[in-house]
């Protein structure tokens, strides 16, 4: 490829996405791909050349909705966009067939759009119908039928379907309809109101107010606005929709000190869990007057169930490598690095294509796009520790060295990789820096609270009806996440608690779900937000044993390096053994509690420091459930163990 200017960049973001009008689009992720989508891809190649006019199909990135992999996302001229969700081999064929060649939706695999619209802007083609209460009793064949009989009635069979779907993004809120396209939604629909919908809001177009469902999408995608639109191993395609056009803005007048500047007013910090000041750790290490300076892209994602940092990796690895090399800019460093964990190999396969194909058309290596800046990066590979998340453990593992912390100060920003001052962002951090530069940091600032500015991306699984990836403005609720967006708990049993930052994290108790999620009220309820894994309880989940898988965790994967984790984790963690026996006696409680605090104060690094949290907020919310066990002795606990669920699994396989 010839090196690339900036009028060729605004060139191709100029270009139409969409080659054509018909096109099938599937999500190949690594969640994707376990779930089957290779060979779901490989029937649809081969089968669209038997239908008799073109469609392409695309490799895409994650959509996110996790419950419904292998997802399909399909347009046909003519019809409105769909998603099919859990699409198997014969689905595939079927939607071939039925959509693709036949012009009819399919029944029970359509993912209704959560961008619902207030108004109609055209006739409606296609009704999706779904009972968001079904486990109570599943009314959507019965109301597909009424409405299938209404059209009927009113000879509108032929130019309007209705199809029960998979999912509509709304829950508890009794019978819903979607009208397609347009996408007006109506939520707790009787049998009386079956006539009405047809002649008011199909055949006179009208919405009928008092059915409509007019709460928008708590989800607001910045980090994920690209996943699932485009091939992310397709060059052409990324720069088609816009990516590096944050990095055109930068280099074609931007100073060092504006980049910064743009981005304390977005108010975006660390994603990574600490919550940082990306502005301001930029900032330190551009002030540190030593070269070479280096960036580094943590993708060491660990925590049980996270598998944020992977999606965006394997769906969107371009506008990762731009917020990547506009951070070395800020700083005025002339390499970077991922780091990335080798059990990712799809993330890994594409993050380095994306190099390559950057270094190939010029927005890599010496004086990119001519404006006298040169950076160059390249993939590091992290064997699976859980420590080398931490930056110094992260830093030696880069170099070679025995992945373990170091005492800070001084802090890599100014003593770093090869003693020469590094920033660390994590993989959501810099994806989230083009989008900021594009749009301004004003606007990135809207979304949030307080000191805790714009999205956070949630990797939410356990006892959840719709384990899935949720982007949200910071300051949603825990409520709102957990049963808004992902359908409360599975099997409509009562939610227990919620565990967020993965083992450095805590247990927050279902009468605190309404707090606002804000790095600082996360805080002040004795959890963190992490990186942001987020794990759904309910009322079988014994808290005693959540706090000692978490704590095991930590245990196998200290380093060793300080005696207060290596000791007195190992201490601990023998007395909620004990305790879960049965066997536990007077006074461990206080134990753990004394030995906690010593591995807060003096553990040498956040792993730790951090160790103990989720027993101390199972003691802090649940402490009634430790004293059962001390009082109940052996027959307690057999009995706990006989009712006891497997541990807490994520939808995606635990990452460490």
């Amino acid at each position: 490829m010839n090196k690339l200017t900036f009028a060729d960049l605004e060139k191709y973001a100029k270009t139409m996405a969409d080659s054509g009008p018909n096109w099938v689009r599937v999500s190949i992720d690594t969640g994707g791909i376990a779930a089957g989508a290779d060979t779901v891809c490989t029937i649809f190649e081969k089968g669209v050349g038997t239908l008799g006019f073109p469609v392409e199909v695309r490799h895409v990135g994650s959509l996110g909705y996790s419950f419904a992999d292998p997802l399909v996302e399909i347009a046909r001229e003519g019809m409105p966009r769909v998603i099919y969700g859990r699409v198997d081999d014969e689905v595939a064929h079927q939607i071939l067939q039925d959509h693709l060649a036949g012009r009819r939706l399919l029944d029970d695999h359509i993912l209704a759009w959560r961008n619902r619209a207030l108004t109609f802007d055209g006739p409606s083609t296609h009704i999706l119908v779904k009972d968001t209460s079904a486990e109570k009793g599943d009314k959507s064949q019965f109301f597909q039928f009424s409405l299938a009989e209404e059209l009927k009635r009113c000879n509108l069979q032929d130019k309007v379907q209705v199809v029960r779907a998979l999912d509509m993004g709304v829950y508890d809120e009794g019978v819903a309809v979607q009208f397609l396209p347009s996408r007006v939604t109506y939520t707790n629909v009787l049998a009386p109101d079956v006539a009405r919908i047809v002649k008011t809001s199909v055949q006179g177009k009208k919405i009928i107010d008092d059915l409509l469902y007019k709460k928008p999408d708590k989800q607001v995608r910045v980090v994920m606005r690209n996943c699932g639109k485009f091939d992310p191993e397709n060059f052409q395609d990324s720069l088609r929709y816009g990516v590096y056009q944050g990095l055109v803005r930068v280099l074609s007048g931007m100073k060092p000190e504006d980049v910064i500047a743009e981005m304390k007013t977005s108010g975006l910090r660390g994603r990574g869990g600490a919550g940082f000041p990306t502005w301001l750790k930029w900032q330190i290490t551009r002030a540190v007057q030593r070269t070479p300076k280096y960036i580094i892209c943590n993708g060491d994602e660990g925590d049980p169930g996270a598998y944020m940092d992977r999606s965006v990796l394997e769906g969107d690895p371009h506008s990762v490598l731009e917020g990547l090399i506009i951070a070395a800019y800020a700083i005025g460093a002339a390499r970077g690095y991922f780091y990335i964990r080798a059990e990712y190999p799809l993330a890994v396969s594409r993050v380095e294509k994306a190099i390559a194909d950057a270094r190939a058309a010029g927005l890599l290596g010496d004086n990119i796009l001519g404006s006298g800046f040169s950076f160059d990066a390249k993939v590091r590979l992290g064997a699976g520790a859980f420590v080398c998340g931490e930056e110094t453990a992260l830093i030696a593992s880069i170099e070679s060295k025995r992945g373990s912390p170091s005492p800070r100060p001084p802090y890599p920003s100014e003593r770093g990789l090869f003693g020469q001052p590094t920033a660390i962002n994590n993989v959501e951090t810099l994806a989230a820096v083009p989008a900021i530069l594009v749009r301004g940091g004003t606007w990135y600032s809207q979304h949030g609270v307080e000191k805790s500015r714009g999205t956070k991306v949630f990797a939410v699984t356990g006892k959840v009806r719709h384990p899935q990836l949720v982007e949200v403005p910071l300051g949603v609720t825990l409520r709102d996440i957990v049963f808004d967006l992902c359908g409360g708990v599975f099997g409509g049993k009562a939610i227990k608690a919620v565990q967020t930052g993965g083992p450095s994290g805590g247990m927050i108790p279902e009468h605190l779900l309404d707090t606002k999620v804000s790095y600082e009220s996360l805080q002040e309820l004795g959890s963190i937000m992490g990186s942001g894994g987020m794990i759904v309880m309910d009322q079988d989940d014994s808290m005693v044993e959540v706090s000692r898988f978490y704590l095991r965790f930590c245990v196998d994967e200290s380093c060793g390096k300080c005696a207060p984790c290596r000791i007195g984790g190992y201490q601990m963690l023998q007395i909620l053994n004990r305790l879960a026996r049965g066997r536990g006696e007077k006074g461990d409680v206080e134990r753990i509690r004394a030995i906690s605090t010593a591995m807060q104060k003096a553990s040498l690094c956040g792993l730790g420091q951090t160790a103990p949290n989720p027993v101390l907020s199972a003691l802090r919310y649940f402490e009634p459930e430790f004293k059962a066990y001390l009082e109940g002795g052996v027959s307690y606990a057999r009995k706990m163990s006989a009712n006891r669920p497997p541990e807490p699994v994520a939808a995606e396989p635990a990452n460490a």
